[in-house]
């Protein structure tokens, strides 16, 4: 067997382990690595097991080379190296632990089911060999473990987990006030890493590779990746008068009145810790209490992204099936050419096909509309909850398990909801959420010609739909309600 290269150098090596923190600002575990005196050097695994998964589509691997892009750049513009490595995690980290001859490896914890298995597989792993492997809280603000109720238990409700989690004294962001810049230190003695390369090689280490490479393609139009766009993204909205009508802006799809962060917070291009920091400063300019209450939501948002990591991470076998045991025994239907309809905006209700049309374009479809079209398939077509969480996953660049199956779960009456049998009118969510047709027409160019009233009628005359080359509804939301309160009903009477 080849020897291992022996580093010469008068510093040790210290490893970063990235998977959804792909940023050098507010980054607690570079920061952790960084104080160590240690050179620090950034790796990244390609798992077969998450690329080869029917969750992973072309889009979302495309953004995520973007962000790995800039973020090997970073590392190098600060004299250090971000490596890539493609195989089973474990074995490929203990490989690289073996070759650099590290004995800390640093990383930021995740919430999902597989994450927490593959990452208890590898501190065991590491231990076995004299490294530790030292993990940090970072994809929300709280440890999920943290907030729990009075009697101990997880939260199974937003509004008191809500008011928990505000009561807490929030982190600051690690590595200073200044986002994006901030040079931590130790990080540029690389070049004085003798058989660095040697190294490198025997770890197994590969050039970033393409989309094509890993075996994929698509045809969206993304939005740009990366930390400076993910930071550009939050001045722009906190900054301005963007964070302080959100509470209104918000559910109109027509009109850019998010944050657009999602995509960087799936990925990590942006701290969160960073984005709270943001908010709070916009408080500064709050002169009436509508705008403070735009603030407020938004951050009532963020805990409600945090709210669903938390059931997660206390209920992992949300990911593979319903909270309520009445919704696991709901008799669902299985029409094929229904759910094809769906996921290509043909259903004949223009709310629903412009915010397929939406999804399958650019990877990202406003909130308002996922609850519309989630609602749509389980309510009006009764087709299984799980299958449009897939195509979600699949579609999203911001795909995230938390997030989507809650999201999913809420809309379909089977997971943690005080009021679990909602039902949305896509009408009448078109005349309040879209009055003039502007979302519509935007993502349905050949409806141009339709009166208004036409368009958010649900009803398009058959002539009409002829003309256009758009289907006439596939059901009728009306009977389709009725179809499923009765289902509802006599599951629960079980």
């Amino acid at each position: 067997m080849p020897q291992t290269a022996t580093l010469e150098s008068n510093h040790s090596l210290t490893i970063v382990w990235h998977r959804r923190d792909l940023r050098i600002d507010d980054n607690p575990a570079l920061h952790a690595a960084s104080q160590q005196g240690a050179i620090v050097v950034g790796i990244f695994i390609f798992d077969p097991a998450i690329l080869k998964s029917m969750e992973t589509g072309g889009g979302k691997v495309d953004f995520m080379l973007g962000c790995l892009r800039e973020l090997q750049a970073n590392y190098q513009q600060l004299g250090s190296d971000l490596l890539c490595f493609y195989g089973e995690p474990v074995q490929t980290l203990r490989q690289v632990a073996e070759a650099f001859q590290v004995k800390q490896v640093f990383f930021n914890c995740d919430i999902e089911p597989y994450a927490r298995q593959r990452d208890g597989a590898a501190r065991d792993a590491l231990k076995g060999i004299g490294v530790e492997l030292k993990g940090f809280i970072d994809i929300g603000l709280h440890d999920p473990a943290a907030i729990a109720t009075n009697s101990g238990e997880p939260y199974k409700v937003y509004t008191p987990f809500w008011r928990n989690w505000i009561s807490l004294p929030k982190p600051h962001p690690y590595g200073g006030t200044h986002p994006v810049g901030n040079r931590p230190p130790r990080m540029d003695k690389i070049a004085n890493l003798g058989n660095y390369d040697r190294a490198c090689q025997q770890a197994g280490a590969i050039a970033l590779p393409t989309l094509s490479e890993l075996g994929f393609s698509h045809n969206q139009i993304l939005p740009k990746s990366g930390e400076s766009a993910a930071q550009s993204l939050l001045d722009a909205f906190c900054d301005s008068n963007l964070i302080l009508r959100y509470k209104e802006a918000r559910d109109i799809p027509s009109q850019a009145g998010t944050s657009m962060l999602s995509p960087h917070l799936r990925f990590g291009t942006i701290g969160i810790r960073r984005v709270w920091q943001s908010a709070i400063a916009a408080t500064d300019r709050v002169r009436s209490e509508e705008e403070a209450n735009g603030i407020q939501t938004w951050q009532q948002e963020l805990a409600w992204r945090e709210f669903y990591q938390n059931v997660l991470f206390h209920f992992p076998e949300l990911a593979i099936g319903a909270y309520r045991p009445q919704m696991q025994r709901f008799e669902w239907d299985d029409n094929r050419a229904y759910f094809a309809a769906w996921c290509e905006g043909r259903t004949g209700y223009p709310i629903v096909d412009a915010a397929m049309r939406q999804l399958n374009q650019t990877g990202w479809m406003h909130n308002r509309c996922r609850m519309i079209v989630a609602s749509f398939l389980t309510k009006d077509l009764l087709l299984n909850w799980q299958w449009g969480e897939l195509y979600f996953m699949q579609q999203l660049v911001d795909g995230d398990l938390a997030a989507n199956n809650g999201g999913w779960q809420w809309s379909a009456s089977s997971g943690m909801d005080t009021k679990p049998l909602r039902i949305f009118n896509p009408m009448t969510q078109a005349r309040k959420y879209d009055p003039e047709a502007e979302y519509i027409l935007q993502w349905l160019p050949e409806l141009q010609g339709l009166t208004t009233a036409e368009l958010l009628s649900g009803n398009i005359p058959p002539h009409q739909c002829r003309k256009h080359n758009y289907p006439t509804p596939i059901v009728a939301h009306d009977t389709q309600q009725r179809i499923f309160k009765s289902r509802y009903q006599a599951a629960k009477d079980v």
